[in-house]
């Protein structure tokens, strides 16, 4: 989720034309402020942005995408540092420095991100969306523990400890956004400790039971 700065480039009629996906958001994120968020549809978007309608869909596939910016590739890179841990590093240990890094962000970056954030936790017109972009965060913690205790991801244990991290990880964020002092990276540390300690801080491997999801959380 961290944006590159882009040189701007003269656009039609006088505006600043778009170069790139994040000036996109920022164009966006200013009319959600002004105008709301369901009432900013994507021609009042590209317009701010001095781009064509078409122009915007090669951005972003709709309006409720502008808010989770490049969630996507930020999925995919945890998804890298889950598979580099050794396995001698405990699961849970492994699942909350994944997590803390998944959610690390350069001082500058941390003003734009809470604006991000109070946007998707906040809107209610969102929130179906949210639902998608949630369950695939819970995939790649459940593929990671599935592929760790020889389970299947939709197994129990895998799919219980990937609703338990995302609810951490948004009990932290909602604090945070609560908080202007708060530093993020401590309450999902903290709090990503603490479920570790509950969990024994790993699974017991895989059993048979595992192959059709009843398999019990090692504690």
């Amino acid at each position: 989720m961290v944006q590159a700065a882009v040189p701007r480039a003269a656009g039609r009629a006088g505006r600043k034309r778009v170069t790139s996906r994040a000036e996109l958001e920022h164009a966006a994120f200013d009319l959600f402020d002004r105008q709301g968020f369901e009432r900013t549809t994507i021609d009042d978007i590209a317009r701010a942005a001095g781009i064509g309608r078409r122009t915007f869909f090669r951005y972003f596939p709709s309006k409720n995408d502008v808010a989770w910016g490049s969630f996507d590739e930020e999925l995919e890179r945890m998804r890298l540092r889950l598979k580099a841990f050794p396995r001698k590093i405990p699961l849970m240990d492994a699942i909350r420095a994944a997590i803390v890094d998944f959610n690390t962000f350069p001082p500058e970056q941390i003003p734009w991100h809470r604006r991000r954030m109070q946007l998707i936790l906040r809107t209610p017109a969102l929130q179906a969306h949210s639902t998608l972009r949630y369950a695939a965060w819970r995939r790649v913690i459940s593929e990671f523990v599935a592929e760790r205790t020889g389970g299947r991801p939709d197994a129990l244990a895998p799919r219980a400890i990937g609703y338990v991290a995302l609810g951490v990880a948004i009990a932290a964020y909602e604090q945070w956004l609560e908080a202007a002092d708060a530093e993020l990276r401590d309450l999902l540390d903290t709090a990503m400790r603490q479920v570790a300690a509950a969990f024994g801080g790993g699974l017991a491997p895989s059993d048979p039971a595992a192959a059709t999801g009843t398999a019990a959380l090692s504690v």
